[in-house]
């Protein structure tokens, strides 16, 4: 019984005092870290913005694990996630120009009556998405995103800094109006038709 009692608490030491290790990457530069408390998976992010591609490795909660394509117009990112010791030994991959027919508005930090760029979606970005920035979240971010993402809108929300993160499926689907709105455009368009003729 003694000896059961031992192993147990031997194997409860041995595990416990265990950290996950990831590569950590910047500007380049890669290192073996060991991931703090409540740091429990490895990430890999590659952006490119215009002519400049960057890649991000480390340790990330749980909460900020997301893993799919996302862009904002100009900027384009992808990240994977994993949870195991050094398993982000690989970039993310690099997004794709290559238009997959999906048209989303964009706009980045402007307010949202003027986000009437559209935008062509690339990879897998099937869903539009429209989010807020900034200290109060009142800016307002739109683009094209993965399902991958918008399925683990909480995780996006943490991990690209960004709030109140909402996708649909349409084309153009994230505009400013909503449905009630348009709704009401449509039925003063009929009354007026009927009273004028």
């Amino acid at each position: 019984m003694d000896l059961q009692i031992s192993v147990f608490l031997l194997f409860i030491l041995f595990t416990a005092g265990h950290s996950l290790s990831c590569y950590g990457c910047l500007l380049g530069s890669c290192t073996q870290t060991t991931c703090s408390s409540g740091f429990t998976n490895c990430s890999s992010l590659t952006y490119a913005d215009n002519a400049t591609v960057g890649k991000i490795r480390g340790c990330v909660p749980a909460s900020s694990c997301v893993n799919g394509f996302v862009s904002f117009g100009s900027v384009k990112a992808s990240t994977s996630c994993c949870n195991t010791d050094l398993c982000n030994s690989q970039d993310a991959p690099e997004p794709s120009n290559t238009p997959n027919g999906k048209k989303c508005y964009s706009c980045n930090g402007l307010t949202i009556q003027n986000c009437t760029n559209v935008l062509s979606c690339s990879e897998t970005e099937d869903r539009c998405f429209k989010a807020g920035t900034g200290v109060n979240q009142t800016d307002v971010v739109k683009g094209c995103a993965s399902k991958s993402v918008c399925d683990a809108a909480p995780a996006a929300e943490a991990s690209f800094n960004i709030g109140n993160f909402t996708c649909c499926e349409g084309n153009l689907c994230n505009s400013a109006q909503s449905v009630s709105q348009s709704f009401l455009f449509l039925c003063c368009s009929l009354l007026s038709y009927f009273l004028l003729h």
